[in-house]
């Protein structure tokens, strides 16, 4: 079996790799060190992730019906597009890790003391 790993894909979007590769040095120079760096970018991937599902959530609850009607239940085009809208969305940890290497985020070390201005 061959694989043609050339051709191009069958609709026009641009696709976005799902895995890329970082430069752990690169990271690890932000904070000093590699482990503070990705807890950094870890709750800020929750944030962002919450954030989405609250989105959704919300656009979603505007179809919940309380009534089971077979027609409304099988199919309905504007969820299944708001769902597949999400779908394509980057995912939280990639937003995370973009803001964190373009210095977008703002964090403080918890163990050292705080200015008396504060």
């Amino acid at each position: 079996m061959k694989s043609n790993l050339n051709s191009k894909p069958t609709n026009d979007m641009p696709t976005n790799p799902s895995v890329v590769t970082r430069d752990m040095g690169k990271i690890a120079a932000k904070t000093g060190n590699v482990y503070e760096s990705v807890s950094i970018i870890s709750k800020r991937a929750r944030q962002v992730s919450v954030k989405m599902k609250e989105e959704l959530s919300n656009k979603l609850s505007e179809f919940a019906s309380t009534v089971d009607n077979l027609e409304e239940v099988f199919e309905n085009r504007e969820q299944i597009e708001i769902s597949k809208f999400y779908e394509k969305m980057p995912k939280p940890g990639s937003v995370a890790v973009d803001e964190f290497m373009e210095d977008k985020l703002e964090w403080r070390d918890r163990t050292q003391a705080l200015p008396e201005n504060e």
